[in-house]
């Protein structure tokens, strides 16, 4: 066996030692120390040598974990700049009306969360008051970060502050009338109040970090210097469970991201029990963001243990308070003294020494109370060490009860993130407790009432005069509308009208080359965001790296092995493509910050994501509903999309869904274009309907989803056909006839419309050129550019006519009169064009590549799936065979012929 002493001491010797024997004293000054003062006192020693050696700037491996005592200590705190009195009336006020807007709400069966907000209510108040910049003040102000279960409390600071009724408060959570309160923190519910959805766990700290990174984007690229804007993230210590929440730490201190502060509230509960029952999350989170690179403070305890930590002068309470697990704090939280006596200072001769000179009623305000995120001093002191940190993002891990001030029933409870109200001799123990002016006599028939000092109270007009002080009230979104982007020259788009010729491009290529001229506008082009996921070469978007750069904080630090080539990979400080390295996640939180810039900072940007399609809608699905949520806005770019065009690669690249998934999202516009020339209609349109001019019945908080392909194919030209480009917006247009192919079918041959989408219409052309050549068939072929959007085109026409309107969905319109049955065809599954089947008064049928994908040609998977020109072909002749148009032994004849 190897000796494990013997290993290390090789690996040391690997390090030259100038002064083995000066080594040799350090070391047995060590030893000396361990023997005659115990390991404890040799652990401290090393530790605070450490610690200079850090502060010295020393290269040594940092600690990862220090004791479990807060990092600024009492007589480090700087005073408050503020009245800290009324600010404590004016957090009463808040516990209240939060807690009573839940109970209130729970009469009508809709719930709501109380203990969350109960437990970090100082950790936002101290913001409010002190550190969060507001929007009317210069730049941008700060972006929040809320946590979705503490929304009751930020709802009661704006019922304080004159922003909301108590109409609006009692619906909460009762949206369908027009004028409720949603749940958790919605900005397209609440556009006026919060900026960025955070309730769906993780995705808040991972988008607080790529927001802190488009800050400094955009300050870099010289688009609005937001330098001052700070990012503040409020996160549970439940939610750092959520590989989203620590996925992106080590992004965050590389690019030395200071405008950013994690605010994780540490009640050491989550949803059904302690977080971290057997260990302790404080020291896990501390040991994960110091490993990551970041500064960490921890704000544990309240002023209450400064006595307990003068009289240890051994060091016993350090050591116990580091050993004892988080559902053992969670235990002393509800017990007595005499238990915590005997469970906690019990367990150590000091510490019963200790607990003889303190009394009982201390030991509970300690183990009950006293915790660093419930005193305001405690947590000033942090934001501002936080704020005056340079060079890297800042944690602050903040200890607190939750449910505190709620009462024994609620706090430190494991079932209290389910308890959804107060009883009214509770609420008035609790108005006792806050000291507030609340009378008996206002608890009418049992409801409890919500309290409000008035609108010319001392409490109001101090809260104004420090929103006023700050930059406005907070949260708060700018809803205003900016003035329309100006189009770009139509020779962009145009250029795409004349196809391709004898070339094969593929459609992926098409829109790659579209952006390279976009970006050159001289009015629009600077605002462009090309982000991709490390996939830039699979794309062909290496061209763009000499021309746009590739953003980094750093720029360039070194040469590049290809600097002698035209297309070589250049980084710079204002580069413009975001290469994310291989995250879809992080290239999606991107893409949303990018996205609803036009409202974060007032500068409309214009992002498009690439990626392969099968890892976009499947594997960040989440955060493109976040997306819709936060009314972003901009360009998804599935490419190597479709179920048999990327056959190499195997079941899990082949896409046969996204299209579906998409259709789920009300934000989402999905196309799946076939040609080159409908690429660039639907770029235009959506440029204008997002970023110029929309009409007056248009939504533009809305984002598009185009899929292109990487088979190249040649491009036709744009039929010259009157309403190409509104088929194309709307999602179908006819491509061509029999007679335009010119394939001359007799007079009275039987006909069939195909209706193909994608990379599909190509095989969907040969079958008709087999159906007329070989079967005497006459087709006629149609582009779906979007099934997705017929299909909502059809479903507003249902509930038009449930109105009383008199309206036909666009998919009967365009095939009205079409004669013959109706084949669709796609590279996805058959739900995809199934979408729209019933509002199609012809005969209907599909074909798609339905089940899981394999390796193989692309011409092997098409047959596989039955979604071949030959296969179409037999399926064609099929429909007609039902209607007694062709022979039924066509169908068997087709089969044969074509060995299907």
């Amino acid at each position: 066996m190897t000796d494990p002493m013997r290993t290390q001491q090789s690996e040391l010797d690997q390090l030259p030692d100038r002064d083995p024997e000066e080594t040799a004293e350090w070391q047995a000054s060590l030893d000396a120390v361990t023997e005659a003062a115990g390991p404890h006192r040799a652990a401290y020693l090393m530790r605070r040598t450490l610690e200079r050696a850090e502060a010295g700037g020393l290269a040594l491996p940092k600690l990862l974990e220090t004791d479990y005592v807060n990092s600024i200590p009492t007589a480090a705190e700087p005073a408050i700049d503020g009245d800290e009195e009324m600010e404590r009336r004016i957090t009463a006020w808040n516990r209240w009306n939060a807690a009573a807007m839940v109970t209130r709400g729970s009469k009508h069966g809709v719930g709501g969360h109380i203990a969350t907000f109960a437990s970090a209510a100082w950790l936002y108040e101290t913001g409010f008051n002190h550190f969060f910049k507001g929007k009317e003040g210069d730049g941008s102000g700060d972006q929040l970060y809320i946590q979705g279960h503490a929304s009751p409390g930020i709802y009661a600071r704006a019922f304080l502050d004159g922003r909301l009724s108590e109409q609006q408060l009692d619906l909460f959570r009762q949206e369908s009338g027009g004028n409720g309160l949603p749940s958790y923190p919605h900005p397209r519910r609440l556009p006026w109040l919060w900026e960025f959805p955070t309730v769906s766990m993780g995705l808040g700290p991972l988008s607080a970090i790529y927001q802190a990174r488009f800050n400094r984007y955009l300050t870099n690229r010289g688009i609005k210097d937001v330098s001052a804007s700070h990012v503040w993230a409020f996160l549970g210590d439940g939610e750092m469970d959520e590989p989203e929440s620590t996925a992106a730490l080590a992004l965050a201190s590389r690019e030395g991201l200071d405008n950013l502060t994690f605010v994780i509230n540490c009640n050491l509960q989550r949803l059904d029990g302690p977080v971290r029952a057997n260990f302790k999350i404080v020291q896990e989170l501390e040991a994960q963001f110091r490993g990551a690179g970041w500064n960490v403070v921890k704000s544990l305890w309240g002023n209450a243990w400064d006595e307990l930590f003068q009289l240890d002068t051994t060091g016993a309470l350090v050591r116990r308070l580091r050993e004892v697990p988080d559902a053992q704090v969670q235990t002393y939280q509800t017990r007595d003294a005499a238990y915590i006596r005997e469970d906690f200072f019990g367990k150590d001769p000091a510490l019963v020494e200790l607990a003889k000179l303190i009394s009982d009623d201390k030991i509970l305000e300690c183990f009950h109370l006293s915790r660093g995120g419930h005193e305001p001093r405690k947590v000033y002191a942090a934001y501002k060490a936080a704020l005056e940190h340079k060079g890297a993002p800042t944690v602050i891990l903040a200890q607190t009860v939750k449910g505190f001030t709620l009462g024994e029933g609620f706090a430190s409870k494991n079932a209290n993130h389910q308890m959804k109200k107060l009883t009214t001799d509770e609420f008035k123990n609790m108005r006792d407790l806050l000291e507030l002016p609340i009378k008996d006599s206002d608890f009418v028939d049992g409801v409890v009432p919500y309290g409000h000092p008035g609108a010319d109270s001392p409490e109001v007009r101090y809260l104004q005069e420090r929103r006023a002080a700050l930059g406005g009230l907070a949260p708060a979104r700018r809803t205003q509308p900016l003035p329309a982007l100006p189009a770009p020259a139509d020779k962009a788009f145009a250029s795409f009208d004349k196809g391709s010729g004898s070339q094969s491009v593929a459609t992926t290529m098409a829109f790659v080359r579209l952006v390279k001229d976009l970006v050159r506008d001289k009015e629009t082009g600077k605002r462009w965001v090309p982000i991709v996921p490390d996939e830039a070469r699979t794309f062909g978007m290496e061209s763009l790296f000499p021309s746009l750069g590739i953003y980094s904080p750093k720029g360039q630090t070194y040469e590049p092995v290809d600097r002698d080539q035209l297309m070589y990979y250049k980084e710079a400080k204002n580069g413009q493509i975001l290469n994310e390295g291989i995250t879809e996640a992080g290239s999606m939180a991107d893409f949303i910050a990018a996205s609803s810039a036009y409202s974060t900072h007032g500068e409309a940007m214009i992002p498009f994501y690439i990626f392969y399609s099968m890892f976009g809608w499947q594997r960040t699905a989440d955060q493109m509903w976040q997306l819709g949520d936060q009314l972003g806005r901009g360009f998804l770019v599935g490419a190597t999309a479709g179920r048999t065009t990327l056959t190499g690669e195997g079941l899990q690249h082949a896409d046969g869904h996204s299209p579906m998934i998409a259709a789920t999202n009300p934000a989402a516009l999905s196309y799946d274009p076939a040609f080159a020339y409908e690429v660039a209609a639907i770029v235009k349109e959506g440029l204008r309907r997002m970023y110029g001019e929309a009409k007056q019945d248009e939504d533009q908080n809305v984002f598009y989803y185009l899929t292109v392909y990487n088979e190249p194919m040649p491009q036709p030209a744009k039929p010259a056909a009157d309403g190409i480009d509104q088929g194309i917006v709307k999602g179908l247009y006819r491509f061509n006839t029999a007679e335009t192919a010119g394939l001359s079918p007799a007079a009275n041959a039987p006909r069939i419309q195909l209706l193909g989408s994608g990379t599909a219409i190509h095989w969907t052309l040969k079958a008709q050129q087999l159906l007329a050549e070989e079967w005497g068939v006459a087709a006629d072929v149609w582009s779906a550019t979007s099934w997705t959007e017929l299909r909502r085109d059809a479903l507003e026409a249902d509930a038009a006519i449930l109105r009383g309107e008199e309206r036909v969905p666009f998919v009967r319109q365009a095939l009205q009169g079409a004669e013959g049955p109706v084949l669709a065809v796609s590279d996805y599954m058959r739900q995809v064009p199934d979408q729209i089947a019933q509002w199609v008064e012809q005969d209907w049928s599909s074909l798609g590549a339905d089940g899981f994908g394999l390796s193989d040609t692309r011409e092997a998977a098409r047959r596989h799936f039955g979604v071949d020109a030959e296969s179409i072909v037999v399926a064609a002749l099929a429909q007609l065979a039902k209607r007694g148009e062709v022979k039924a032994t066509a169908v068997k004849e087709a089969r044969e012929r074509y060995g299907l």
